[in-house]
């Protein structure tokens, strides 16, 4: 049922584009993380810097496991850091830790896509895997006979569309924090010349873009579920 020819032919492109989307942010961010800044701050000094040339107030920075696991969590107030962007002095780590003091910023000014983002994960959580046992159950009773198990496969579509709406709310946020990134280190003289800019650009991008795919996933699964459903209602 859901390994189908119609499931492969709808989620193949999409489970291609995913990899394609990890493996250009993953060479991106390493073929910018060997060249050095000319600032010579690791991405740790200059999130400190940021900190303060942006009035951030009660932001902490603590370390991280893992490579490219940095992210900023509102719920502490804290910046983490993996290894390979605190301690080092190149510029695919300014990016990376400047776009995480983005979603700081995002935080203090209460940006408006971030709290919808941020109201919807309950929801999502929930939705899917709650979405997924609606979804077999529904057309396991249909198969079996029972009409109203389309309207409980419905219920199942109805849920695990929250995921198709959360990576729709991710992409203004991701890309709002990708620009207040830029400016910041533009502002406070972190990154200089062309070339760093041209690299904290493609760095920004191409994380970017792994949203985007995860956005075009998502909506394809939710639309593969909505036909499915849709076939046994007729």
């Amino acid at each position: 049922m859901f390994l189908s020819l119609d499931y492969l032919l709808c989620m193949v492109p999409a489970f291609i584009l995913m990899a394609l989307a990890s493996w250009y942010v993953r060479a991106t961010y390493r073929k910018w993380s060997r060249i050095q800044a000319s600032s010579r701050l690791t991405g740790f000094q200059a999130a400190q810097r940021l900190i303060g040339a942006a009035g951030l107030t009660g932001v902490e920075i603590k370390g991280v496991a893992g490579e490219m696991s940095d992210h900023y969590d509102p719920r502490d107030n804290t910046l983490y850091l993996s290894r390979g962007v605190s301690e080092n002095p190149s510029v695919a780590a300014l990016a990376v830790a400047a776009h995480e003091l983005g979603h700081a910023l995002q935080d203090r000014d209460g940006y408006l896509p971030l709290r919808f983002r941020s109201a919807l994960v309950p929801m999502v959580n929930i939705g899917s895997s709650l979405g997924w046992i609606l979804i077999v159950l529904g057309l396991f009773l249909s198969y079996a006979g029972m009409a109203f198990g389309v309207d409980i496969a419905w219920l199942g579509v109805i849920a695990f569309s929250g995921g198709a709406v959360f990576a729709l709310a991710t992409l203004p946020v991701e890309l709002n924090a990708s620009a207040r990134a830029r400016e910041l280190l533009t502002n406070a003289g972190i990154i200089a010349g062309q070339q760093e800019q041209r690299g904290v650009r493609s760095v920004l991008n191409a994380a970017a873009l792994t949203y985007v795919a995860g956005l075009v996933t998502a909506v394809l699964q939710l639309l593969y579920f909505i036909s499915l459903v849709g076939g046994r209602r007729r």
